[in-house]
Protein backbone atom coordinates (compact mmCIF):
# COMPACT_ATOMS: atom_id res chain seq x y z
CA UNK A 1 0.00 0.00 0.00
CA UNK A 2 1.34 3.37 -1.34
CA UNK A 3 -0.14 6.65 -0.48
CA UNK A 4 0.51 9.67 -2.20
CA UNK A 5 0.62 12.76 0.32
CA UNK A 6 -0.43 16.14 -2.05
CA UNK A 7 -1.00 18.71 0.20
CA UNK A 8 -0.59 22.83 -0.21
CA UNK A 9 0.27 24.63 2.80
CA UNK A 10 -1.73 25.74 5.61
CA UNK A 11 -1.55 29.48 5.22
CA UNK A 12 -0.26 31.16 8.05
CA UNK A 13 -0.01 28.33 9.86
CA UNK A 14 2.67 25.20 8.02
CA UNK A 15 4.41 25.00 4.69
CA UNK A 16 2.73 22.02 1.93
CA UNK A 17 6.28 20.39 2.59
CA UNK A 18 5.68 20.32 7.17
CA UNK A 19 1.65 19.01 6.67
CA UNK A 20 2.86 16.45 3.81
CA UNK A 21 5.61 15.16 6.65
CA UNK A 22 2.71 15.32 9.65
CA UNK A 23 0.86 12.86 7.52
CA UNK A 24 3.90 10.51 6.16
CA UNK A 25 4.56 10.35 9.74
CA UNK A 26 1.17 9.02 10.22
CA UNK A 27 0.70 6.42 7.68
CA UNK A 28 4.24 4.92 8.27
CA UNK A 29 3.28 4.04 12.28
CA UNK A 30 0.07 2.41 10.59
CA UNK A 31 2.35 0.50 8.28
CA UNK A 32 1.49 2.26 4.98
CA UNK A 33 4.41 3.52 2.60
CA UNK A 34 4.16 7.54 1.87
CA UNK A 35 5.01 9.32 -1.12
CA UNK A 36 5.42 13.18 -0.27
CA UNK A 37 4.70 15.51 -2.90
CA UNK A 38 4.01 19.07 -1.62
CA UNK A 39 2.37 21.28 -3.89
CA UNK A 40 1.71 25.09 -4.73
CA UNK A 41 -0.66 27.20 -6.73
CA UNK A 42 1.63 30.21 -7.67
CA UNK A 43 1.19 31.61 -4.57
CA UNK A 44 3.60 31.79 -1.67
CA UNK A 45 5.35 28.69 -0.72
CA UNK A 46 6.05 28.07 -5.11
CA UNK A 47 9.42 28.33 -4.10
CA UNK A 48 9.66 25.73 -1.30
CA UNK A 49 7.53 23.03 -3.42
CA UNK A 50 9.78 23.06 -6.19
CA UNK A 51 12.58 22.31 -3.95
CA UNK A 52 10.55 20.26 -2.66
CA UNK A 53 10.30 18.25 -6.01
CA UNK A 54 13.97 18.77 -6.41
CA UNK A 55 15.07 21.99 -7.46
CA UNK A 56 17.82 24.00 -6.07
CA UNK A 57 17.13 26.87 -3.34
CA UNK A 58 19.57 29.30 -4.02
CA UNK A 59 19.17 32.21 -1.48
CA UNK A 60 19.00 36.21 -2.92
CA UNK A 61 18.76 39.22 -0.99
CA UNK A 62 16.23 41.81 -2.52
CA UNK A 63 13.94 44.69 -2.09
CA UNK A 64 11.03 44.20 -0.31
CA UNK A 65 7.84 45.48 -0.53
CA UNK A 66 8.65 48.24 1.72
CA UNK A 67 12.47 48.68 0.39
CA UNK A 68 14.57 47.57 2.73
CA UNK A 69 16.66 44.97 2.11
CA UNK A 70 14.65 41.33 1.92
CA UNK A 71 16.06 37.71 2.56
CA UNK A 72 14.59 35.12 0.08
CA UNK A 73 15.10 32.34 -2.73
CA UNK A 74 14.62 31.22 -6.15
CA UNK A 75 14.42 27.76 -7.12
CA UNK A 76 17.04 26.34 -10.12
CA UNK A 77 16.54 23.16 -12.06
CA UNK A 78 19.32 23.55 -15.04
CA UNK A 79 17.57 26.01 -16.82
CA UNK A 80 14.12 26.48 -15.44
CA UNK A 81 13.54 28.23 -12.52
CA UNK A 82 10.88 29.19 -10.10
CA UNK A 83 10.41 32.85 -9.05
CA UNK A 84 7.90 34.02 -6.57
CA UNK A 85 6.13 37.04 -5.07
CA UNK A 86 5.49 36.44 -1.86
CA UNK A 87 8.46 35.68 -0.63
CA UNK A 88 10.46 38.49 -2.36
CA UNK A 89 7.89 41.51 -1.72
CA UNK A 90 4.82 40.13 -0.64
CA UNK A 91 2.41 41.41 1.96
CA UNK A 92 3.55 38.71 4.59
CA UNK A 93 7.12 40.27 4.78
CA UNK A 94 5.32 43.67 5.60
CA UNK A 95 4.09 42.18 9.18
CA UNK A 96 0.81 43.89 9.10
CA UNK A 97 2.20 47.62 8.10
CA UNK A 98 0.57 47.90 5.18
CA UNK A 99 1.83 50.14 2.50
CA UNK A 100 -1.07 50.59 -0.48
CA UNK A 101 0.53 53.35 -2.03
CA UNK A 102 4.10 52.80 -1.45
CA UNK A 103 4.73 49.01 -1.95
CA UNK A 104 6.98 47.93 -4.83
CA UNK A 105 7.39 44.97 -7.27
CA UNK A 106 10.91 45.63 -7.38
CA UNK A 107 12.15 42.94 -5.62
CA UNK A 108 10.38 40.26 -7.53
CA UNK A 109 12.12 42.09 -10.99
CA UNK A 110 15.78 41.40 -8.79
CA UNK A 111 14.58 37.77 -8.48
CA UNK A 112 14.18 37.41 -12.28
CA UNK A 113 17.11 38.52 -13.00
CA UNK A 114 18.89 36.54 -10.27
CA UNK A 115 17.51 33.94 -12.14
CA UNK A 116 18.68 35.19 -15.44
CA UNK A 117 22.06 35.21 -14.08
CA UNK A 118 22.19 31.73 -12.85
CA UNK A 119 21.18 30.79 -16.48
CA UNK A 120 18.18 30.37 -16.37
CA UNK A 121 16.16 30.49 -19.83
CA UNK A 122 12.63 29.22 -18.47
CA UNK A 123 10.95 30.77 -16.02
CA UNK A 124 8.10 30.13 -14.23
CA UNK A 125 6.64 33.32 -12.31
CA UNK A 126 4.35 32.46 -9.16
CA UNK A 127 2.19 35.66 -8.82
CA UNK A 128 0.61 34.96 -5.40
CA UNK A 129 0.49 36.84 -2.03
CA UNK A 130 1.55 40.40 -3.73
CA UNK A 131 1.43 43.71 -1.65
CA UNK A 132 1.61 46.76 -4.60
CA UNK A 133 -0.05 47.90 -6.70
CA UNK A 134 1.86 49.41 -8.78
CA UNK A 135 1.63 47.67 -11.98
CA UNK A 136 4.25 45.58 -12.39
CA UNK A 137 6.45 48.90 -12.70
CA UNK A 138 9.25 48.05 -9.37
CA UNK A 139 9.71 44.63 -12.07
CA UNK A 140 9.97 47.03 -15.13
CA UNK A 141 13.06 48.71 -13.24
CA UNK A 142 14.58 46.35 -11.93
CA UNK A 143 14.74 44.76 -15.41
CA UNK A 144 16.82 47.81 -16.93
CA UNK A 145 13.79 49.77 -17.86
CA UNK A 146 14.09 54.06 -16.81
CA UNK A 147 10.24 55.30 -15.75
CA UNK A 148 10.97 59.18 -16.07
CA UNK A 149 8.82 61.99 -14.62
CA UNK A 150 8.17 65.41 -16.75
CA UNK A 151 11.21 66.93 -15.97
CA UNK A 152 12.91 63.39 -16.56
CA UNK A 153 13.43 62.15 -12.93
CA UNK A 154 13.03 58.26 -12.29
CA UNK A 155 9.46 57.59 -11.01
CA UNK A 156 9.29 57.09 -7.11
CA UNK A 157 8.33 53.58 -6.23
CA UNK A 158 4.70 52.53 -5.71
CA UNK A 159 1.18 52.49 -7.42
CA UNK A 160 1.14 56.34 -6.00
CA UNK A 161 3.41 57.47 -8.53
CA UNK A 162 2.06 56.53 -11.62
CA UNK A 163 0.20 59.35 -12.46
CA UNK A 164 3.35 61.09 -12.90
CA UNK A 165 4.67 58.95 -15.22
CA UNK A 166 5.35 60.81 -18.96
CA UNK A 167 7.60 58.34 -20.67
CA UNK A 168 9.65 54.74 -20.16
CA UNK A 169 12.80 54.09 -21.62
CA UNK A 170 13.55 50.54 -22.17
CA UNK A 171 17.08 50.70 -23.63
CA UNK A 172 18.22 49.51 -20.88
CA UNK A 173 15.83 46.54 -20.16
CA UNK A 174 17.56 42.96 -19.84
CA UNK A 175 17.59 40.77 -22.76
CA UNK A 176 14.51 38.49 -22.73
CA UNK A 177 14.89 37.11 -26.39
CA UNK A 178 15.90 33.78 -25.26
CA UNK A 179 13.77 33.74 -21.82
CA UNK A 180 10.58 32.05 -21.75
CA UNK A 181 8.67 33.58 -19.15
CA UNK A 182 5.47 31.62 -17.72
CA UNK A 183 2.92 33.39 -15.59
CA UNK A 184 0.99 30.98 -12.92
CA UNK A 185 -1.76 32.67 -11.32
CA UNK A 186 -5.48 31.51 -10.94
CA UNK A 187 -6.70 34.96 -10.80
CA UNK A 188 -8.35 35.96 -14.08
CA UNK A 189 -9.21 39.62 -12.94
CA UNK A 190 -8.18 41.96 -15.74
CA UNK A 191 -5.92 45.16 -14.96
CA UNK A 192 -8.59 47.83 -14.64
CA UNK A 193 -12.63 48.56 -13.98
CA UNK A 194 -14.73 46.92 -11.50
CA UNK A 195 -12.79 43.58 -11.62
CA UNK A 196 -9.23 44.84 -11.36
CA UNK A 197 -6.06 44.98 -9.16
CA UNK A 198 -6.84 47.88 -7.61
CA UNK A 199 -10.65 48.25 -7.13
CA UNK A 200 -11.03 44.17 -5.79
CA UNK A 201 -7.36 43.69 -4.26
CA UNK A 202 -6.41 47.29 -3.23
CA UNK A 203 -8.48 46.86 0.12
CA UNK A 204 -6.96 43.72 1.16
CA UNK A 205 -2.88 45.53 0.22
CA UNK A 206 -4.57 48.40 2.81
CA UNK A 207 -5.91 50.83 0.29
CA UNK A 208 -9.15 53.75 1.81
CA UNK A 209 -11.60 54.42 -1.20
CA UNK A 210 -9.67 57.27 -1.74
CA UNK A 211 -6.65 55.57 -2.25
CA UNK A 212 -8.41 52.75 -4.69
CA UNK A 213 -9.41 55.37 -7.30
CA UNK A 214 -5.91 56.84 -7.16
CA UNK A 215 -4.58 53.85 -7.93
CA UNK A 216 -7.11 53.07 -10.36
CA UNK A 217 -6.29 56.24 -12.17
CA UNK A 218 -2.76 55.91 -11.82
CA UNK A 219 -2.91 52.13 -13.36
CA UNK A 220 -4.95 53.65 -16.74
CA UNK A 221 -2.11 56.41 -16.72
CA UNK A 222 -0.05 53.40 -17.07
CA UNK A 223 -2.04 51.97 -19.82
CA UNK A 224 -2.06 54.93 -21.74
CA UNK A 225 1.64 55.68 -21.67
CA UNK A 226 2.64 52.24 -22.57
CA UNK A 227 -0.27 52.25 -25.10
CA UNK A 228 -1.06 48.62 -23.95
CA UNK A 229 -5.21 48.59 -23.77
CA UNK A 230 -5.66 45.58 -25.34
CA UNK A 231 -2.70 44.17 -22.88
CA UNK A 232 -4.24 45.12 -20.25
CA UNK A 233 -7.90 43.71 -21.07
CA UNK A 234 -6.72 40.26 -20.75
CA UNK A 235 -7.49 37.96 -17.93
CA UNK A 236 -5.28 37.54 -15.40
CA UNK A 237 -3.03 41.08 -15.85
CA UNK A 238 -4.81 42.50 -12.52
CA UNK A 239 -2.83 39.55 -10.55
CA UNK A 240 -0.36 40.92 -7.94
CA UNK A 241 -1.70 44.62 -8.56
CA UNK A 242 -0.70 44.25 -12.02
CA UNK A 243 2.25 42.80 -12.05
CA UNK A 244 0.08 40.18 -14.55
CA UNK A 245 -0.30 43.16 -16.89
CA UNK A 246 3.75 43.96 -16.63
CA UNK A 247 4.39 40.44 -17.63
CA UNK A 248 2.62 40.26 -19.94
CA UNK A 249 3.72 43.63 -21.91
CA UNK A 250 6.51 41.70 -21.38
CA UNK A 251 5.84 38.58 -23.33
CA UNK A 252 4.97 36.15 -20.40
CA UNK A 253 2.41 33.54 -21.19
CA UNK A 254 -0.32 32.98 -18.66
CA UNK A 255 -0.94 29.57 -17.28
CA UNK A 256 -3.50 28.13 -14.63
CA UNK A 257 -1.43 27.79 -11.25
CA UNK A 258 -3.24 24.44 -10.51
CA UNK A 259 -2.23 22.46 -12.70
CA UNK A 260 0.70 24.09 -14.16
CA UNK A 261 2.43 23.24 -10.75
CA UNK A 262 1.40 19.67 -10.93
CA UNK A 263 2.93 19.11 -13.75
CA UNK A 264 6.15 21.28 -13.11
CA UNK A 265 6.35 18.91 -9.84
CA UNK A 266 5.16 15.75 -11.41
CA UNK A 267 2.00 14.57 -9.58
CA UNK A 268 0.86 12.57 -12.62
CA UNK A 269 4.03 10.10 -12.65
CA UNK A 270 3.92 9.69 -8.84
CA UNK A 271 0.10 9.13 -8.39
CA UNK A 272 0.97 6.51 -10.92
CA UNK A 273 2.56 4.34 -8.38
CA UNK A 274 0.00 4.67 -5.87
CA UNK A 275 -3.07 3.57 -5.02
CA UNK A 276 -4.76 6.43 -2.98
CA UNK A 277 -4.19 10.02 -2.55
CA UNK A 278 -4.08 12.37 0.62
CA UNK A 279 -4.51 16.11 -0.22
CA UNK A 280 -5.45 19.47 1.94
CA UNK A 281 -5.21 22.76 2.75
CA UNK A 282 -6.10 25.42 5.39
CA UNK A 283 -9.33 26.00 4.78
CA UNK A 284 -11.75 24.28 2.07
CA UNK A 285 -15.28 25.55 0.71
CA UNK A 286 -17.38 25.74 -2.29
CA UNK A 287 -14.57 28.01 -3.72
CA UNK A 288 -12.13 24.85 -3.09
CA UNK A 289 -14.46 23.53 -6.10
CA UNK A 290 -13.49 25.97 -8.75
CA UNK A 291 -9.90 24.70 -9.80
CA UNK A 292 -8.42 25.37 -6.27
CA UNK A 293 -5.64 22.86 -5.63
CA UNK A 294 -7.50 19.67 -4.04
CA UNK A 295 -9.74 19.74 -6.91
CA UNK A 296 -7.17 19.45 -9.42
CA UNK A 297 -5.38 16.49 -7.36
CA UNK A 298 -8.88 14.81 -6.90
CA UNK A 299 -9.46 15.19 -10.78
CA UNK A 300 -6.35 13.95 -11.77
CA UNK A 301 -5.77 10.74 -9.63
CA UNK A 302 -7.20 8.85 -12.63
CA UNK A 303 -10.17 7.18 -9.78
CA UNK A 304 -7.96 6.59 -6.89
CA UNK A 305 -9.52 7.38 -3.35
CA UNK A 306 -8.54 10.95 -2.77
CA UNK A 307 -9.19 11.75 0.86
CA UNK A 308 -9.12 15.57 2.32
CA UNK A 309 -7.21 16.64 5.22
CA UNK A 310 -7.77 20.28 5.92
CA UNK A 311 -7.81 22.83 8.88
CA UNK A 312 -11.76 23.40 8.49
CA UNK A 313 -14.16 22.82 5.87
CA UNK A 314 -16.93 24.33 5.17
CA UNK A 315 -17.82 21.77 2.36
CA UNK A 316 -21.35 20.18 2.72
CA UNK A 317 -21.79 16.38 1.65
CA UNK A 318 -22.77 17.14 -1.55
CA UNK A 319 -19.70 19.51 -2.10
CA UNK A 320 -17.55 17.32 -0.76
CA UNK A 321 -18.91 14.23 -3.53
CA UNK A 322 -18.46 16.71 -6.22
CA UNK A 323 -14.74 17.00 -5.03
CA UNK A 324 -14.32 13.51 -5.63
CA UNK A 325 -13.34 13.34 -2.12
CA UNK A 326 -13.61 9.71 -0.32
CA UNK A 327 -12.95 11.43 3.27
CA UNK A 328 -12.62 15.16 4.61
CA UNK A 329 -10.68 15.02 7.91
CA UNK A 330 -10.64 19.45 9.59
CA UNK A 331 -8.33 19.06 11.64
CA UNK A 332 -10.74 22.06 14.24
CA UNK A 333 -13.15 18.87 14.76
CA UNK A 334 -10.53 16.88 16.32
CA UNK A 335 -9.32 19.29 19.12
CA UNK A 336 -10.41 21.86 21.34
CA UNK A 337 -7.57 24.03 21.18
CA UNK A 338 -6.89 26.44 17.70
CA UNK A 339 -5.05 24.41 15.53
CA UNK A 340 -4.43 27.77 13.35
CA UNK A 341 -2.52 29.61 15.94
CA UNK A 342 -0.85 26.45 17.09
CA UNK A 343 1.47 24.62 14.29
CA UNK A 344 3.07 22.10 16.87
CA UNK A 345 -1.22 20.89 17.56
CA UNK A 346 -1.36 20.86 13.73
CA UNK A 347 1.52 18.62 13.31
CA UNK A 348 0.09 16.31 15.94
CA UNK A 349 -3.44 16.38 14.30
CA UNK A 350 -2.46 15.47 11.15
CA UNK A 351 0.25 12.41 12.28
CA UNK A 352 -3.12 11.36 13.55
CA UNK A 353 -5.17 11.91 10.92
CA UNK A 354 -2.16 10.61 8.99
CA UNK A 355 -2.35 6.99 11.23
CA UNK A 356 -6.10 7.30 11.12
CA UNK A 357 -6.64 6.66 7.14
CA UNK A 358 -3.38 4.58 6.84
CA UNK A 359 -5.07 2.08 9.41
CA UNK A 360 -8.42 2.44 7.36
CA UNK A 361 -6.37 2.28 4.13
CA UNK A 362 -4.54 -0.73 5.22
CA UNK A 363 -7.46 -2.55 6.24
CA UNK A 364 -9.28 -2.05 2.73
CA UNK A 365 -11.93 -0.27 4.44
CA UNK A 366 -10.79 3.41 2.74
Amino acid sequence: MRVLVAPDKYKGCLTAAEVADAIGRGLISAGVEPVLLPLADGGDGSVAAAVAAGFTEVPVTVTGADGRPNAAAIALDGQRAVVEVASTCGIAGLAGNLQPMAASSHGFGEAVVAAIEHGATDILLALGGSASTDGGTGLLTALGARLLDADGNPLAAGGAALGALESIDTSGLVDLGNVLMTVATDVDNPLLGELGAARVFGPQKGASPEQVAELERGLAHLVGILDAAGIAAQQGCGAAGGLGFACAWLGATRVQGADHFLDLLGFDQAVAGCNAVITGEGASDEQTLHGKLPARVAARSAGRPVHLVVGLSNLSAAQAKQLGAASVTALVDLTDGDPYADPALSERLLESAGATLGRALADGKA
